[in-house]
């Protein structure tokens, strides 16, 4: 998903949109990880970039997507674009020296 979300609308509030911004956003999570894994892989890893456009967008993890999203309410920006690519992954295990 690579997309610039808008912040204006005539009709609809700022925080509405905002709160359909990370209902999409959860929605593709949901979708790429319910795909089936090429072999070898156990789990969805995401690439996630953030920015206020394509050029200034900077790498962030996916579990703070939802806390960027949110903080567009203080800002008077009109639009924002987040970036989302879904790769395979496969886990490593620990040393046992951790356990």
């Amino acid at each position: 998903m690579k997309k610039t979300f808008k912040l204006t609308h005539p009709k609809v509030k700022r925080d509405r949109l905002i709160e359909a911004v990370k209902s999409d956003v959860r929605k593709y999570l949901k979708r790429e990880r319910n795909k089936t894994l090429p072999e070898g892989a156990d789990f969805w890893d995401f690439d996630c970039k953030f920015g206020n456009t394509a050029e200034e967008a900077k790498e962030i993890h996916v579990s703070e997507l939802p806390k960027f999203v949110e903080s567009t309410k203080e800002t008077d920006l009109e639009s924002f674009y987040v970036e989302i690519l879904a790769k395979p992954c496969r886990r490593m295990k620990k040393p046992e020296s951790e356990m």
